[in-house]
Protein backbone atom coordinates (compact mmCIF):
# COMPACT_ATOMS: atom_id res chain seq x y z
CA UNK A 1 0.00 0.00 0.00
CA UNK A 2 1.34 3.59 -1.25
CA UNK A 3 0.87 6.55 0.25
CA UNK A 4 1.60 10.24 0.49
CA UNK A 5 1.22 13.27 2.82
CA UNK A 6 -0.40 16.34 1.08
CA UNK A 7 0.18 19.53 2.87
CA UNK A 8 -2.54 22.09 3.23
CA UNK A 9 -3.45 25.19 4.32
CA UNK A 10 -5.86 24.88 7.66
CA UNK A 11 -9.02 23.92 6.50
CA UNK A 12 -11.79 22.78 8.58
CA UNK A 13 -14.56 20.97 6.75
CA UNK A 14 -13.33 17.97 4.61
CA UNK A 15 -14.59 20.33 1.07
CA UNK A 16 -12.22 22.80 2.58
CA UNK A 17 -9.75 20.37 2.84
CA UNK A 18 -10.23 19.40 -0.81
CA UNK A 19 -9.91 22.76 -2.17
CA UNK A 20 -6.63 23.48 -0.10
CA UNK A 21 -4.90 19.77 -1.36
CA UNK A 22 -6.09 20.92 -4.62
CA UNK A 23 -7.78 17.29 -4.83
CA UNK A 24 -11.34 16.41 -5.94
CA UNK A 25 -13.64 16.60 -3.08
CA UNK A 26 -14.89 13.07 -4.41
CA UNK A 27 -11.53 11.44 -2.93
CA UNK A 28 -11.80 12.95 0.25
CA UNK A 29 -12.84 10.90 3.10
CA UNK A 30 -15.22 12.19 5.44
CA UNK A 31 -15.90 10.72 8.59
CA UNK A 32 -18.61 10.87 10.42
CA UNK A 33 -19.55 9.81 13.79
CA UNK A 34 -22.91 8.37 14.77
CA UNK A 35 -25.26 6.18 16.64
CA UNK A 36 -27.36 3.42 15.23
CA UNK A 37 -29.48 2.00 17.04
CA UNK A 38 -27.36 2.99 20.25
CA UNK A 39 -24.34 1.60 19.26
CA UNK A 40 -21.47 3.96 18.01
CA UNK A 41 -20.19 4.12 14.52
CA UNK A 42 -17.65 5.59 11.88
CA UNK A 43 -19.90 6.75 8.49
CA UNK A 44 -17.14 7.55 5.93
CA UNK A 45 -18.49 9.15 2.59
CA UNK A 46 -17.10 11.78 -0.04
CA UNK A 47 -16.54 15.24 1.06
CA UNK A 48 -19.22 16.96 -0.62
CA UNK A 49 -21.99 14.50 0.19
CA UNK A 50 -24.68 15.42 2.91
CA UNK A 51 -26.01 12.38 5.13
CA UNK A 52 -29.83 12.64 6.32
CA UNK A 53 -30.49 10.02 9.04
CA UNK A 54 -33.48 8.91 7.59
CA UNK A 55 -31.91 7.61 4.48
CA UNK A 56 -29.07 6.29 6.39
CA UNK A 57 -31.81 4.46 8.70
CA UNK A 58 -33.24 3.04 6.08
CA UNK A 59 -29.94 2.01 3.98
CA UNK A 60 -28.50 0.45 7.15
CA UNK A 61 -31.52 -0.87 8.85
CA UNK A 62 -31.66 0.91 11.86
CA UNK A 63 -34.39 1.83 13.76
CA UNK A 64 -32.70 4.61 15.51
CA UNK A 65 -29.62 7.24 13.99
CA UNK A 66 -28.44 9.96 15.62
CA UNK A 67 -25.25 12.63 14.72
CA UNK A 68 -23.06 12.88 17.09
CA UNK A 69 -20.86 16.44 17.75
CA UNK A 70 -17.60 15.85 19.23
CA UNK A 71 -17.41 16.67 22.08
CA UNK A 72 -19.73 13.25 22.47
CA UNK A 73 -17.08 11.26 21.32
CA UNK A 74 -13.94 13.00 21.70
CA UNK A 75 -12.58 10.73 24.55
CA UNK A 76 -12.99 7.99 21.83
CA UNK A 77 -9.92 9.28 20.06
CA UNK A 78 -7.20 10.17 22.66
CA UNK A 79 -4.24 10.23 19.95
CA UNK A 80 -6.16 12.43 17.31
CA UNK A 81 -7.00 15.78 16.78
CA UNK A 82 -10.50 17.35 16.41
CA UNK A 83 -11.98 17.10 13.00
CA UNK A 84 -9.13 14.64 12.20
CA UNK A 85 -10.36 11.43 12.73
CA UNK A 86 -8.71 8.29 10.12
CA UNK A 87 -11.30 6.56 8.53
CA UNK A 88 -10.42 3.87 10.31
CA UNK A 89 -12.90 2.49 13.43
CA UNK A 90 -11.32 -0.73 13.69
CA UNK A 91 -8.96 1.04 15.51
CA UNK A 92 -10.81 1.99 18.12
CA UNK A 93 -12.80 -0.95 18.15
CA UNK A 94 -15.55 1.02 16.26
CA UNK A 95 -17.99 -0.45 13.14
CA UNK A 96 -17.39 1.50 10.07
CA UNK A 97 -19.61 2.13 7.18
CA UNK A 98 -18.15 3.40 3.62
CA UNK A 99 -20.21 4.79 1.41
CA UNK A 100 -20.23 2.84 -2.12
CA UNK A 101 -19.15 5.88 -4.37
CA UNK A 102 -16.02 6.83 -1.94
CA UNK A 103 -15.08 2.69 -1.87
CA UNK A 104 -15.47 2.79 -6.24
CA UNK A 105 -12.38 5.66 -6.04
CA UNK A 106 -8.77 4.59 -7.04
CA UNK A 107 -7.23 6.27 -4.26
CA UNK A 108 -8.49 8.12 -1.28
CA UNK A 109 -7.47 11.21 0.69
CA UNK A 110 -8.25 11.24 4.32
CA UNK A 111 -6.97 12.70 7.65
CA UNK A 112 -4.01 10.61 9.55
CA UNK A 113 -5.40 11.53 12.91
CA UNK A 114 -2.77 14.45 13.70
CA UNK A 115 -2.86 18.14 12.21
CA UNK A 116 0.80 19.16 11.30
CA UNK A 117 2.64 22.26 11.97
CA UNK A 118 3.82 22.84 8.75
CA UNK A 119 6.33 25.17 10.04
CA UNK A 120 8.21 22.73 11.72
CA UNK A 121 8.47 20.34 8.83
CA UNK A 122 11.84 20.66 6.89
Amino acid sequence: MKYRVISHSPAFTAQEVAEAAHVPGRVIAKVVIMTLDGQMAMIVVPAPKMLHSDSLARSLSAQEVTFLHEHDFREKFPDCEVGALPPFGNLYEMPVYIDTELARQEEIVFSAGVTVNCSACP
